[in-house]
């Protein structure tokens, strides 16, 4: 395809027709973000346009696509048409190039985009639901478009989700891959040549052909995870009045408390239910599992359990007690021993495919931190997902102690004459 006198590969033709949303996607090599660049310049030198070129984090600008459009500028013969500025482009017919990240801005901040015809968000599949709820209300100029460009992360990142798995119908999706680059350079078929010898195939089709990933890269728990969709134990796991529920409980007040719901089979391990909340009190966790139908066996505190908050002098574990819960203190583990109880666990687990969706994410993206100077992973990271993983260890050290039967009422027995 040509636009004036530059080519196109085929399949970006639909950058010229009017879509509300223009998604490209797919792995390495495929000339994505070089495409929209070109694109972009040619549609801002045929008539006035306010470009805002965007990412979730742009710490600078080099952060920025700011370079990329620079080098298509030359490329494409622009240079006394464009004035390429530190922060901005201009167009000698009133065209501007913005630049900015999108983490940083609230709904106020961000009103100084209003009068933007496209936006362009480069790396999209790291954009947070947050900022689209932000940024697309605002980008409501007449005939506005915003444009995406992205190798997919994992197919539950809210991009993913939003713009791929259910595009709405004035989106415009395009995958583009390596194949579909007329202009792929040796070198880089050298080196997906070289990747498809060495990686693992998971790896390979993300990385070259696009596809997203079920695993955060890098999970403590990856090939657990693999096991368990390969499997099928994300599924329908139904309750067995016969057996108590148990709950095992990663306490946290500031952050987040999670709660897993759990019956111990004859041969296998039922998680049921999953609670994640923050800045509540204790009886409204115990009056949400009050709403449950469960007969209930024992909850499963950590170790900090028999910690005495400093104001009421009471631990959790004798305020739960006083509720009239049954309650189990775990012995202090390290964090790595936690992993290994549950790396044991993990092949007899059955998960809730929709009760515990947010338990399975929070496995999913359990990794370790990086050490910034060596490179190398050191303890798991704590984020958002730590919360989840963390019950889900003390269910690994909990799991052998807990009851597959209901304890017998107790029956007041004639006490023996010791005299006889």
């Amino acid at each position: 395809m040509t636009v004036g006198q530059v080519q196109f590969p085929d399949k970006l033709q639909g950058l010229f027709q009017p879509k509300r949303y223009k998604v490209l996607y797919g792995g390495r090599g495929g000339a994505k973000s070089w495409g929209v660049a070109r694109a972009l310049l040619l549609l801002a030198a045929d008539r006035p346009l306010r470009v805002l070129c965007a990412r979730e984090v742009q710490k600078s600008m080099r952060d920025s696509v700011h370079r990329l459009l620079k080098d298509q500028v030359s490329a494409l013969g622009l240079e006394s048409f464009y004035e390429v500025l530190d922060t901005e482009i201009r167009g000698l017919n009133g065209s501007l190039f913005l630049f900015s990240g999108l983490q940083q801005h609230t709904v106020d901040s961000i009103k100084s985009f209003e009068g933007v015809n496209i936006v362009w968000v480069e790396e999209a599949h790291g954009v947070s639901a947050k900022s689209w709820d932000v940024l697309i209300p605002t980008i409501r100029a007449e005939g506005s478009e915003i444009w995406l460009t992205l190798n997919p992360d994992m197919d539950t990142d809210d991009t993913y989700v939003r713009f791929i798995a259910s595009p709405s119908d004035d989106t415009w999706l395009c995958e583009m891959n390596w194949r579909d680059n007329p202009w792929f350079p040796s070198v880089l078929e050298d080196e997906r040549v070289k990747a498809k010898r060495s990686l693992l195939a998971d790896d390979y089709d993300h990385i070259w052909e696009g596809k997203p990933r079920r695993v955060a890269e890098g999970a403590i728990y990856r090939y657990e995870i693999e096991a368990l969709m390969t499997d099928g134990r994300v599924r329908d796991v139904p309750y067995d009045p016969t057996l108590p529920v148990h709950t095992v409980w990663d306490l946290g007040w500031n952050d987040a408390m999670t709660i897993i719901m759990v019956q111990r089979g004859p041969m296998d391990i039922r998680l049921l239910d999953y609670i994640e909340d923050s800045n509540r009190t204790l009886d409204w966790y115990v009056g949400e599992l009050g709403k449950r139908p469960y007969r209930w066996g024992t909850d499963f505190l950590p170790h900090d359990g028999r910690t005495r908050n400093f104001q009421t002098g009471k631990s959790t574990e004798e305020i739960m007690r006083a509720m009239g819960r049954t309650v189990r203190v775990l012995a202090q583990t390290s964090v790595e021993e936690g992993i290994k109880s549950a790396r044991m666990a993990f092949p007899k687990c059955y998960f809730d495919k929709r009760k515990t969706v947010r338990l399975v994410e929070c496995l999913k993206r359990y990794r370790r931190d990086i050490h910034t100077k060596t490179g190398e992973p050191t303890l798991p990271l704590h984020d958002e997902y730590s919360h989840g993983a963390d019950a889900f260890r003390y269910l690994g050290q909990s799991v052998d102690v807990m009851a597959t039967e209901f304890a017998p009422a107790f029956e007041p027995q004639e006490a023996p004459d010791w005299r006889t």
